[in-house]
């Protein structure tokens, strides 16, 4: 059964499928979100609110969240 996580704002994605959770405030990262934005393979779930954290899933898409990768991490595992 797949677990699901709550990324903050009412959004949840499957725990199972992240590869990375990265924070956003280096170059490499906001070049790989760039990147991502314009090829379509960006999903926002910020909520109009800064990102705090990247989460890279299997598939490539980059997933962006207002809570920190901490925070995630924390109800990813319990």
């Amino acid at each position: 059964m797949s677990k699901f996580v709550h990324i903050g704002y009412g959004n949840i994605v499957n725990a199972d499928r992240i590869t990375a959770m990265v924070n956003p405030d280096a170059a490499p990262i906001k070049r790989m979100v760039h990147t991502a934005r314009e090829e379509g393979k960006a999903i926002d779930a910020t909520q109009g609110r800064k990102t705090k954290a990247v989460l890279v899933m299997e598939d490539g898409q980059l997933v962006l969240s207002a809570l920190l990768p901490e925070t995630i991490a924390t109800r990813a595992q319990e």
